[in-house]
């Protein structure tokens, strides 16, 4: 078959050296698990084309609605999905709901491999008489509220009770809390929404509450946030001493976090900080505090006397059966009231199904999958909070998506993902798309609103001022 001197003929040599088609993939959602997933394979293969589709016309999830205001550290790795999405080989999508605009059926038709890195868009629900009394709010909402994401901008919080009790002991829940109870000038410098700032110089919040259904032992926040709480300027930390009984010994082998942890919550409830003791000889208390209360779960929210909103709730007392992360709380049949006006629940978020044609745990909340490869579903992935469920920080996002993104390398280098059919990508969507009346929103579209929020927020003396109409968000690029 060679020609002369053992070469093969040109036409079969052009032939066996043509580049296979490049793979395309597909990541639904563009916050911390659609980025890192996007980034690992864009790093690692030099050939493959990502697109990454979110339903809201700006990026990063839960980075700019979920990470607090007075966190802006926390959003440095923006500036890295930035420049994953203006690599050449990945575009952005916004204004794209998958699952309505586009079905996932449609994405594996024009994609080599698809995931969903969605995130969790619900919370659950505490299954209570009462908890949907005004006056009562999931930490979802109310976080989506003070960061500006667009379903939450109307929530208008009722902030005209002194005490607020908070149902958790996660990070979600400290954050609510600082917020609550931070001095104005503080929350003036963050990007914290406008209409939640002005709401807040109105509050009339002085007392919150963190209340958990397990012991100090199995609280879910991290030193961090609770040493930044504790040295929260104007609010002064109340726990009773009575509840870290004992503790001391019962942390001495327990892992290195747990056990400083644990250390510093009993430092706290032991000590009188010096200002405190000044205060108190002068005679003024400080004007805001905070507490953490231990093995209650809440039974009901109790209605004031016309019925129109919350006035308390009533908490069974437990006991812990078991010990460390996996104890368990038992009611033991005693009760106790507290009064409150505000109740936010901060027991997790959840994720929801997308698609019919993506299996679903609903009991778990979660995609049922192997190493983010979806049972059942050739070429159809899942990475973050779908995946595993909605626990960790970023770090652990990051890490999760890294291993589905392997998962997609491997089934591409191994052949198990077929790419000798090319696939058209973006240009199939699009004409999808367009035919049902979905104008996409590019990157350098959020660009443009990125450029007006900080311009905006300059003139506040803030970071940005986030818009939060989605309406606004498509006038501004002209849509």
């Amino acid at each position: 078959m060679a020609g002369a001197g053992g070469r093969a003929p040109l036409g079969l040599r052009r032939w066996l050296s043509s580049p296979a088609p490049a793979p395309r993939v597909c990541v639904v959602g563009s916050g911390p698990a659609g980025f890192y997933t996007a980034q690992h394979i864009l790093k690692h293969h030099g050939g493959a084309l990502v697109d990454i589709y979110e339903k809201l016309p700006v990026p990063f999830g839960l980075v700019r609605f979920g990470v607090a205001p007075d966190h802006p550290e926390v959003k440095n790795v923006i500036n890295t999905f930035t420049q994953t999405a203006r690599s050449e080989r990945c575009a952005y999508y916004g204004n794209v709901t998958v699952g309505r605009d586009v079905t996932v059926p449609e994405l594996q038709q024009a994609y080599h491999a698809v995931v969903l890195s969605y995130g969790a868009e619900d919370n659950r629900v505490l299954g209570i008489p009462g908890e949907n009394l005004p006056g009562v709010y999931t930490a979802r909402a109310f976080v989506g509220w003070y960061n500006g994401l667009p379903e939450n901008r109307d929530l208008k919080p009722d902030l005209s009770c002194e005490t607020a009790l908070i149902l958790g002991h996660g990070n979600v829940a400290l954050d609510i809390a600082r917020i609550l109870l931070s001095p104005l000038q503080l929350l003036r410098k963050t990007d914290i929404t406008d209409s939640s700032l002005a709401a807040l110089a109105c509050s009339k919040v002085k007392r919150v509450w963190l209340v958990g259904r397990r012991g100090p032992l199995q609280v879910a926040f991290t030193i961090k946030e609770l040493r930044e709480m504790i040295n929260l300027p104007g609010a002064r930390p109340v726990l009773d001493p009575a509840d870290f009984t004992g503790l001391e010994s019962a942390v001495r082998d327990a892992p290195r976090p747990r056990k400083r942890l644990t250390e510093l919550m009993i430092k706290t409830a032991l000590e009188k900080p010096v200002e405190m003791q000044a205060a108190a000889a002068a005679g003024a208390a400080a004007p805001r505090e905070w507490g953490l209360k231990f093995q209650r779960s809440p039974q009901e929210v109790l209605p004031s006397a016309d019925g129109r909103r919350a006035r308390g709730i009533r908490m069974a007392l437990t006991c812990l059966e078991g010990s460390g992360d996996s104890a368990k709380a038992v009611p033991t049949g005693a009760v106790e009231e507290l009064e409150c006006g505000l109740v936010l629940s901060s027991i997790g978020y959840r994720s929801l199904p997308l698609d019919p044609a993506v299996p679903f745990d609903s009991q778990h909340g979660v995609i049922p999958n192997s190493s983010g490869r979806v049972q059942g579903v050739p070429g159809l992935y899942c990475s973050g909070w779908v995946k595993r469920g909605p626990t960790g920080v970023i770090i652990t996002t990051m890490n999760d998506s890294f291993d589905t993104a392997q998962s997609v390398l491997e089934d591409l280098q191994g052949g198990v993902l077929d790419t000798s059919p090319p696939r058209e990508g973006f240009g199939l969507v699009e004409s999808i798309l367009r035919s049902r009346g979905v104008r996409p929103v590019s990157f350098s579209d959020w660009e443009k609103i990125d450029a007006a929020e900080v311009a905006r927020g300059k003139a506040a003396g803030k970071p940005r001022e986030k818009i939060v109409d989605p309406v606004e968000m498509l006038q501004i690029i002209g849509h």
